[in-house]
């Protein structure tokens, strides 16, 4: 082979070059493990960590991880979500068109609030100090002059309060005496909450977003992998209910039932000019 041949088939080689995984005829390695040795032996919150992070975690690791997925596998059909993978498959699509549909619109409003407080978390983490009331007091007033008075993470528009949050900070301070985790971002998730309500005069109680974003802070995952992780879950309910949707045989089904008509709000019957 010519030393320009070489070199073009070095870069073919290269052009997707990855750490992750190494196949061959009869082989396949996951960050250096033969599969067959996975297989039965970890996890898949196990998998995740080793896909992602690139070591086994240990099992304090992986419970906590593994506590998080289980909390936020779905949160009912009126999520917009769920819903759309609902009514998707009513149209005749099959289920990874429906759970397509419906991850689609997990973006920054419906899906990324657990992003955006792993975000805070980490800028109060970053901005130090001695006193972390005061730095979280400094902090959140310079996000909310930025960003507006909506914190990602705290207050529920259906929970007074969100019944995971507590079982899981549980499970983050055993973690945290076992060593596993440092238990900081425990503190300034507390912080927070407290902070809001030196703000408010009233209770705005952290909900499943704020729980999982100090979890997977803790765990030392980079906030962009939060939203990552959080869609890794609840494709478990998407999945769920696209399945028990497809199995009603319904056809077309919308938002509402066609007895509760929407409000049109438009001009009032009007004629067409003849002359045009």
């Amino acid at each position: 082979m010519s030393d320009e041949s070489q070199s073009l088939s070095d870069k073919v080689r290269a052009w997707w070059d990855t750490q992750i995984i190494d196949i061959h005829p009869g082989k396949i390695g996951v960050r250096g493990y033969p599969i067959q040795e996975l297989i039965g032996r970890v996890s898949f919150p196990d998998m995740i960590w080793l896909m992602i992070r690139g070591e086994l975690p240990s099992r304090a690791q992986s419970d906590l991880l593994e506590a998080a997925l289980v909390a936020s596998v779905d949160h009912g059909p009126h999520a917009p979500s769920i819903s759309i993978a609902r009514m998707a498959i009513t149209c005749g699509i099959d289920l990874n068109n429906a759970m397509a549909s419906a991850i689609n619109v997990l973006g920054d409003t419906h899906g990324g609030p657990g992003q955006q407080c792993m975000e805070l978390y980490e800028e109060i983490r970053a901005a130090g100090g001695d006193d972390l009331t005061a730095t979280t007091d400094r902090v959140l007033a310079d996000y909310i002059a930025r960003n507006g008075k909506i914190i990602p993470g705290f207050g529920h528009r259906f929970h007074p309060v969100d019944p995971r949050v507590e079982p899981l900070f549980s499970l983050v301070g055993k973690a945290a005496s076992e060593g596993a985790v440092s238990g900081v971002y425990a503190r300034i998730g507390r912080e927070v909450q407290a902070a809001l309500l030196r703000r408010t005069g009233k209770p705005i109680p952290m909900n499943i977003d704020g729980i999982t974003a100090l979890i997977f802070c803790e765990l030392g995952f980079a906030p962009p992998m939060g939203r990552g992780l959080f869609i890794l879950s609840r494709s478990v309910g998407i999945l769920a209910h696209a399945w028990e949707q497809a199995q009603r045989g319904e056809r077309i089904k919308g938002p509402m039932p066609k007895e509760i008509p929407y409000t049109y709000s438009g001009p009032a019957q009007r004629a067409l000019d003849p002359d045009r």
